[in-house]
């Protein structure tokens, strides 16, 4: 019975875990041979001044501990998108008052939501080939986030988002 306790947690576990990284990457390329990165100007779509710095800082750390150089004359240009919408919260409480007879009722409910509003968020970070001005490649990771956040949540937020999309690169 153990067993199958330990299972069913292990299971539990797996299927509610966060968002897949989507990587798309032009297979014909050697990436070892782009060895310097450096952002587009207007990077950053979708996030205000203080979240730009917040994921160019975070990238710049995770490239160079790849063995990758920060450039004014770079191999590799960064762009980074980010898209947010709202879900559809669905935790509510239902209370309800009711009275119903032979023939009919009467009945009055109302929902009160749980938690704060969540939003979608979908993270982008291209890398664009500076000779050929062609993407190369592209790690994506949509995941849900709450919408009031302290700047340290979103620190470790975006520290953690972008340690697994650049998981990914270089290509195997």
């Amino acid at each position: 019975m153990k067993k199958f306790l330990y299972i069913f947690i292990v299971f539990l576990i797996t299927a509610c875990s966060g968002s897949k990284v989507m990587v798309d990457y032009d297979s014909e390329l050697d990436f070892a041979s782009f060895k310097s990165f450096n952002f587009y100007e207007d990077v950053g779509a979708g996030l205000n001044e203080l979240d730009v710095k917040r994921v160019t800082t975070v990238i710049q750390t995770a490239l160079k501990a790849k063995g990758l150089v920060f450039n004014e004359n770079p191999s590799i240009l960064i762009n980074v998108d980010v898209k947010t919408s709202e879900t559809q919260n669905n935790n509510t409480i239902g209370v309800g008052i009711g009275s119903g007879g032979r023939n009919g009722g009467f009945g009055i409910s109302g929902g009160i939501p749980i938690g704060g509003k969540k939003l979608n968020e979908t993270f982008k970070i291209e890398f664009v080939n500076t000779k050929t001005n062609n993407l190369i490649w592209e790690g994506v990771l949509n995941s849900t986030v709450k919408e009031k956040r302290t700047p340290e949540e979103k620190e470790l937020h975006y520290g953690s988002i972008i340690d697994e999309i650049l998981k990914q690169y270089p290509p195997k």
